[in-house]
């Protein structure tokens, strides 16, 4: 199987990690290992914990990572605290999650991501479960122009969602070319002229597919509980609703005393228990950039457990 995917932000990542040879390491988010190979390549009596929800990404991880001390499982991030207590491990020394799609789902077409070529409307990361084509056919009018508007953050959300409601109701909506027709004759003829109009509809109905920002939510708290003392968690995000979650929740570990500030001394009690590693996100230089474009939107932040 051909699994391509350029690993963004490789080198900030490792280095985010401070990795130590004989550590616990989990990637949670395996893909076509291309994280998961640096950070096993690092290690001595250490040991990576490679996770993925596609089907695809675990056969071609197992494989890439067979010459390591390394396990990949099928599950989702969300599970992290199951999968650790099911191999017996305590605690991890680093946690890398590099969220969105890789250029694999991109790429391969009939796995229905991509608004630039015509197949089947799938979207799921999993393979399994609902899919975009009945998100598209079945939910109402209300509940779609909702998440188009707050995943997708598209302002004509509401005339996006009439028309694959108007359209459905004449035929079932069966591909990603024939969403991306009605998306585009539901926009003004300026926002086409512009840009590509279906990217933040795809975008909207891809996380509510897999349910993307509640299974980050869960995982956050769950990887930081996870990890052991000076430990970091690592995520890479790709929108600006991923990074305001994780931007929130990274605050939340990091904030200490919550009294009152009237109050003359601390009763609560409260310690912060993480601390950020960089206090704005890390970005992409200037020759990643350039060769990669997947790059352009990612944004790393880093905290380690106190």
């Amino acid at each position: 199987m051909e699994f391509h995917h350029l690993p963004v932000m490789l080198r900030e990542c490792i280095s985010g990690l401070n990795i130590k040879p004989e550590g616990i390491y989990i990637d949670g988010t395996a893909g076509g290992a291309g994280h998961s190979t640096e950070i096993a390549k690092r290690l001595t009596t250490g040991r990576l914990i490679a996770i993925d929800r596609d089907p695809d990404a675990v056969e071609i991880s197992t494989e890439r990572l067979k010459d390591y001390n390394a396990t990949v499982i099928k599950a989702n991030y969300s599970e992290l605290d199951t999968v650790l207590e099911a191999l017996g491990i305590d605690g991890a020394d680093g946690i890398l999650l590099d969220l969105g799609v890789s250029s694999h789902q991109l790429d391969t077409s009939e796995r229905g991501f991509s608004y630039h070529a015509d197949a089947a409307l799938d979207m799921r990361m999993s393979q399994e479960g609902v899919s975009a084509k009945d998100i598209v056919n079945e939910w109402p009018e209300k509940e779609l122009a909702r998440i188009i508007f707050e995943y997708g953050e598209e302002k004509f959300a509401q005339s996006i969602a009439a028309k694959i409601v108007k359209c459905r109701e004449q035929k079932t909506i069966y591909t990603t070319g024939e969403l991306a027709e009605i998306i585009k004759r539901a926009v003004p003829a300026k926002m086409k002229r512009e840009k590509n109009p279906c990217k933040k509809t795809f975008q909207a109905i891809r996380i509510a597919v897999n349910n993307e920002l509640e299974h980050l939510s869960v995982a956050l708290d769950k990887a930081f509980d996870a990890l052991n003392p000076e430990g970091r968690l690592c995520i890479m995000t790709f929108h600006s609703l991923e990074d305001r979650l994780v931007k929130q929740r990274f605050a939340s570990y990091c904030k200490g005393c919550e009294c009152p500030p009237d109050f003359p001394v601390c009763v609560c009690g409260k310690k912060p228990r993480g601390r950020l590693v960089s206090r704005k996100p890390i970005t992409a230089g200037e020759q990643e950039l350039s060769e990669n474009n997947r790059s352009r939107s990612a944004k790393l932040r880093i905290i380690e457990k106190l």
